[in-house]
């Protein structure tokens, strides 16, 4: 740029020396040919110091077009910003009737039949103000919300659960009467408490599947620790034992405020119970996956599992931070069981484990245990409904899915070591006779 100027500053001095003297003020303009983009209008020679110019450049454009040139172009502006706007207020207007539609639908989705029943919501009002439902009272109710303690709201039922129970029972009773099947309340199945355990069945199920999951995990530990041949570090052959201690102890955490919650509903316990299920059952899939395409690279196992672990991660803070959707909550769920069984099964039969009868058995049953999830029914007599029999089932199947992973573990001890030419007799051998 700064030689362009100084070459234009030369021209211009060469055309002054040709030009005649002028005395004063004088204007003059000089045509260029049409090669030429820019023209000198003014030149001031009493008042610019010699050899500098003084010079303006404007357009080489005919004054007549210029006025209508700019004209239509402030036109041609206003226009494409009239329709911006436009297309801006009805965007707007789009985005306002979709979120006040969705949160119409959803407040319909969040009442169940029951609770939205006049007499049950009547029950309900006059127990919440004289703190009984029929001869039925709850000196509880007495207390104001906030000097109860959290203590005591775990301890006892408080008063607005004990109205819901109460004035449930009493509706169920009046539907018994007349021939009606049960209905959900408040998105829940009536159920019939046995010493203050709101769902008693599904308790004792979920306590058993701790157990039984507590049993597997300590006997996979004994046998790779203490039976199975172990590396010169202390390590385990089996290259997926640290996979499956933490899937242990996802199954252990998550059947615990299973039992919690079913004992007594409350938020916090609610969503423990269902984060944690959640947590446990993408774990699951993921190392389904890696086991499945004997994923051994530590890198490459990050690369597989961070997509699934911010997907399951964004959906636990969906499900706590915007709203506990149950409906979409066993859409994500269902999802994963299918995805992980299937694999488990296509894996076992183009492998030939020696265990797949036992992998198969696992994943028919489990695929029938979980219509249970899908297909609801309402509690037999007030005590087991579909989601406790799916407890019930998945017992059995926790015993046998933990013999199938010591069985992998067996088989592919004997293999890594079959490559090392060392044949020991993996079944009986023993950690002593390894030292």
């Amino acid at each position: 740029m700064g030689c362009f100027l100084k070459a234009s500053f030369k021209n211009i001095e060469d055309i002054n020396l040709k030009t005649t003297k002028i005395k004063g003020n004088q204007k003059f303009t000089n045509n260029f040919s049409s090669t030429h983009t820019h023209s000198i209008d003014e030149v001031n020679r009493a008042e610019v110091p010699q050899g500098v110019v003084n010079f303006s450049i404007r357009s080489n454009r005919s004054p007549k077009s210029q006025p209508h040139n700019h004209s239509s172009r402030r036109r041609s502006l206003l226009h494409c910003r009239r329709n911006h706007s436009s297309l801006q207020m009805l965007l707007n207007c789009y985005w306002i009737t979709f979120l006040l539609s969705l949160s119409c639908f959803l407040g319909v989705l969040h009442a169940s039949v029951g609770d939205a029943d006049p007499s049950y919501r009547s029950c309900l009002i006059e127990c919440e103000k004289i703190g009984c439902v029929g001869d039925t009272c709850f000196p509880h109710c007495n207390f104001s919300s906030n000097a109860t303690s959290q203590y005591l709201q775990w301890k006892q039922w408080d008063c607005q659960s004990d109205c819901r129970y109460h004035c449930m029972l009493k509706k169920e009773q009046e539907r018994a009467s007349l021939g009606q099947k049960p209905v959900k309340y408040h998105g829940k199945w009536p159920f019939k408490r046995v010493f203050g355990i709101q769902e008693p069945a599904s308790v004792a199920f979920s306590a058993l599947n701790l157990a039984m999951h507590f049993h597997g995990w300590l006997s996979f530990f004994i046998l790779l620790h203490y039976k199975l041949p172990m590396k010169l570090d202390r390590k385990p052959y089996y290259d997926y034992a640290g996979l499956w201690h933490l899937y242990g102890l996802l199954a252990l955490n998550s059947w615990f405020w299973s039992v919690v919650f079913h004992s007594r509903e409350v938020e916090l316990t609610e969503k423990l119970d269902y984060f944690s299920a959640i947590a446990l059952l993408g774990y699951s899939l993921i190392i389904s996956i890696l086991r499945s395409f004997n994923v051994r690279l530590e890198a490459a196992r990050v690369m597989v599992s961070a997509p699934l672990l911010a997907f399951i991660t964004t959906h636990i803070l969906y499900l706590n931070n915007y709203k506990l959707d149950y409906g979409w909550n066993m859409k994500v769920c269902v999802t994963m069981g299918v995805a992980q069984l299937l694999i488990w099964a296509i894996w076992g039969g183009i492998t030939h484990h020696p265990s797949r009868i036992k992998l198969w058995f696992v994943i028919v049953s489990g695929a029938f245990a979980m219509l249970l999830e899908i297909y609801d029914f309402p509690p037999y007599e007030g005590f087991i409904d579909a989601h406790a029999v799916w407890h019930a089932t998945t017992i059995p199947l926790t015993y046998m899915w933990w013999s199938f992973i010591k069985d992998d573990a067996q088989f592919q001890t004997s293999l890594l070591l079959n490559k090392m030419y060392v044949v020991p007799d993996v079944s009986t051998f023993s950690h002593k006779h390894s030292c």
